[in-house]
């Protein structure tokens, strides 16, 4: 899966080949289609894969230092702003399965159910903040900043804006978002 997250972020899912992938995994091209059955298989797989791997690198670090509930909310979605490779890689597969989904309704859902995920977790920990908030207002705080997210890390990893200002437009859009459940 980390081949496959690679090379989808290397060349794009148009531009993705078994073969180039099993060559990246260090496998045989048989084994890769034993397991994943076609492309949409390694695609739906790769998603999981980097969703997963992006729990691993948000919330597994907020739970460790104990946050507050805001300070979780910040730092869950600041760390998907950072500049390391896992997190690039992540960032930039996932910004490519998303263009692909255009063209792709099989993609298209499993990426809408993805996205439907992140905003309840992230919607849950607005709650966490913001406990009196309504359902309603807490699932629009967290598909605003999750749409914000997305565009700055597009924006950052193809050179349109520098990362510390990227960090800080969430930041203060966080501050917005919950000041505004807060009113």
């Amino acid at each position: 899966m980390e081949a496959s997250a690679r090379v989808i972020a290397r060349r794009g899912v148009r531009g993705l080949r078994v073969e180039e992938l099993a060559a990246e995994a260090g496998v045989s091209t048989a084994l890769i289609y034993y397991h994943f059955k076609d492309r949409t298989g390694i695609l739906r797989q790769t998603l999981e894969f980097i969703n997963d791997r992006a729990e691993r690198y948000t919330r597994e670090r907020a739970a460790a230092e104990q946050l507050s509930p805001v300070e979780e909310l910040r730092s869950t979605l600041l760390l998907e702003l950072q500049d390391v490779p896992e997190v690039r890689e992540n960032s930039t597969a996932w910004g490519e399965l998303r263009a692909s989904a255009v063209f792709d309704e099989t993609l298209r859902e499993d990426l809408a159910r993805a996205t439907l995920v992140w905003v309840h977790e992230i919607a849950e920990l607005l709650a966490r903040v913001r406990p009196m908030a309504t359902a309603p207002a807490l699932a629009a705080a967290a598909e605003r900043l999750i749409a914000l997210l997305e565009g700055l890390s597009m924006r950052w990893l193809s050179g349109g804006v520098p990362l510390d200002h990227a960090r800080s437009l969430l930041s203060d859009a966080i501050d917005a978002e919950v000041a505004r459940l807060g009113a």
